[in-house]
């Protein structure tokens, strides 16, 4: 039987084309366009188009902002080639109800664990003598 997400159909991508835990996509372009339907005033909205997916992400000014952050830039042209990791957030609320949304995120590649460095053998501690003359002691207590 048909999920409900594959009964509504959308020209732009939507949470079930993710999950909560991500997809790492690299940026492809970002384009302005009318989102409006024609008997409707123009309506122009960001999108940004990855390379895996035929299907672009309508952005707000909350995901403009992360994928900017994720980026490490504000020109958009510095974006192209680089890798985000888009995700859904259930907390993400419209028209005052939680709904769930989409979000972005900076891809950071882990580091490869520290090899520990081997230490130097130890030497063994000599134990001085109460009859060591480095004991010797002349100040009275």
């Amino acid at each position: 039987m048909a999920k409900i997400s594959e009964m509504l159909p959308s020209s732009y991508l939507k949470q079930a084309d993710f999950d909560e835990s991500g997809t790492i996509v690299t940026v492809a372009g970002i384009v302005e366009k009318n989102l409006a339907k024609p008997e409707d005033p123009v309506e122009m909205k960001w999108l940004v188009q990855f390379e895996q997916f035929d299907k672009a992400m309508v952005l707000n000014s909350t995901n403009i902002n992360a994928l900017g952050r994720a980026c490490g830039s504000d020109d958009t042209d510095d974006w192209t080639g680089k890798e985000v990791i888009v995700y859904v957030d259930p907390t993400v609320g419209y028209s005052g109800k939680t709904t769930g949304g989409l979000r972005i995120r900076k891809y950071v590649v882990a580091a490869p664990p520290k090899q520990a460095v081997k230490a130097a053998p130890r030497q063994p501690v000599q134990v001085a003598e109460a009859s060591d003359p480095r004991f010797a002691d002349e100040t009275p207590f």
